[in-house]
């Protein structure tokens, strides 16, 4: 695929600042999980096929931005190192940088015949200079396509928040934008640290050992988004209730996805076909974290199985597999992970620095959790009357490796998702032409130039 000059002309940059001054000498600690992500960077967008603001006008965004900022001083601070030498952030209230762009083409074009790592030209980022003192960790964009309809994206350093906290940001923008009451404020407080009998030998602790020293060649990545319907999914899990009767629509689309990506890569004598599965655990602990807690709450486990049972072996199998897998996940697994990462701190207290997290064997991001019902956090953003986005993307910086599938829901709600999937170019080329998958009858987004 050709390099081509980007089609989102940034014309506007301004800083948005929260309405209430930050209390002088505020400073946010970051976990030991937070400090572990810091090689990765989140960007989420946001469509709206209308422009919910009728006549576009940025002003009464920024009004009601700067309400949400008030709420949220962690996102307007900047990043600075402490007395260890660890990230923590010092909430100066220096503000959120806002980019206004425009696109000469429509969105539903754009949407079809675009391509995904052109996509993150909506949620521009700037990667995190040596000193970050002046440097914005979050940054919101507003692009407007011809014909009206309008792209917001938002993205920041995976240290800040992970992408529930991302998400319930933006929710949150659009809850004071109508005035309404936050559904779930953000909590910044955390327990998670190592534990005073710490276990660094489990399973989890192992497995970050091993990921912690893993290499990843630097290969040339695309993705693409597949949309699969709610009957298609229902009929899906119908097919195999007899293996899994208990299976998810993540359970099913993880099981085929790694399944089909495996066939396609092909053998591999040195080891057995693994799968890096994320998970949210804000809801695993026995004393749950709140849903707003605003950082990282993600686990990353290991799921490996034989080569002939992924590759040629029944899917119902797979599904089960990978539904036991997740069930088996223990609130000790997870803490003992946090365990680890504490007990990685050099002389003076200084953290390891950070690893690659997603890879470098094929990873898959559950986002189940953002489902409550038949409705979705991920589309719950309405800034006008009753529009709710008609796509959500999300992305993940510095992702190398194997490549990376992330499961999330879809618009139609109920059983429908939406699969984004990132891989080396060329075993992309192939993956939309699998038959197996083409049989699911997904509505492929964001595939140019492929």
């Amino acid at each position: 695929m050709s390099e081509q000059r980007s089609r989102v002309n940034v014309h506007s940059k301004l800083t948005a600042v929260s309405s209430k001054p930050v209390e002088p000498g505020k400073t946010h600690l970051l976990t030991p999980l937070d400090q572990a992500m810091g090689q990765h960077s989140l960007h989420l967008v946001f469509y709206y096929e209308k422009n919910p603001f009728g006549s576009f006008d940025l002003d009464p965004l920024r009004v009601s931005l700067s309400e949400t900022l008030s709420l949220y001083p962690n996102v307007t601070g900047r990043l600075t190192r402490g007395e260890a030498g660890n990230w923590e952030v010092k909430c100066n209230d220096s503000g959120v940088r806002v980019l206004r762009a425009k696109l000469s083409v429509k969105i539903d074009e754009w949407l079809k015949y675009g391509s995904g790592m052109e996509e993150k030209d909506l949620a521009t980022w700037e990667e995190m200079p040596e000193i970050p003192n002046t440097w914005s960790p979050f940054r919101i964009q507003v692009s407007e396509f011809e014909g009206g309809g309008i792209a917001l994206g938002i993205n920041c350093s995976h240290m800040n928040a992970d992408l529930t906290s991302l998400i319930l940001l933006f929710n949150t923008w659009a809850e004071a934008h109508h005035q309404q009451a936050v559904a779930n404020p953000p909590v910044f407080s955390s327990a998670l640290h190592g534990r005073a009998v710490p276990d660094v030998n489990s399973k989890s602790a192992k497995y970050f050992v091993t990921k912690s020293i893993a290499l990843a060649p630097s290969v040339k990545m695309a993705s693409t988004t597949f949309k699969f319907c709610n009957s298609v999914i229902k009929k899906g899990l119908s097919e195999i209730h007899v293996n899994c009767p208990d299976a998810t629509p993540f359970d099913l689309l993880a099981a085929i996805f790694w399944m089909r990506i495996a066939r396609l890569k092909g053998p591999k004598n040195e080891h057995t076909p693994s799968l890096s599965i994320c998970i949210d655990f804000r809801r695993l602990l026995k004393e749950p974290i709140p849903c707003g807690y605003f950082g990282n709450a993600v686990h990353f486990s290991l799921l490996s199985w034989e080569e002939k049972d992924v590759i040629l072996g029944e899917l119902g199998h797979v599904v089960d597999a990978v539904h036991g897998h997740l069930v088996g996940i223990t609130e000790d697994e997870v803490l003992s992970m946090v365990d680890w990462l504490e007990s990685q701190k050099g002389e003076g207290g200084k953290y390891a620095p950070p690893f690659r997290m997603y890879g470098p064997e094929l990873t898959c991001v559950n986002m189940e959790h953002m489902i409550n019902g038949d409705q979705s956090l991920m589309y719950a953003a309405m800034f006008g009357d009753n529009v709710k986005p008609a796509h959500v993307a999300c992305h993940i910086g510095n992702v190398d490796g194997e490549g990376l599938i992330m499961v999330m829901p879809s618009p139609e709600e109920r059983l429908a998702r939406t699969v984004m999937v990132t891989l080396p170019e060329e075993e992309l080329v192939k993956l939309r032409q699998d038959e197996a998958i083409l049989r699911l009858e997904p509505t492929m987004l964001l595939s140019g130039g492929l």
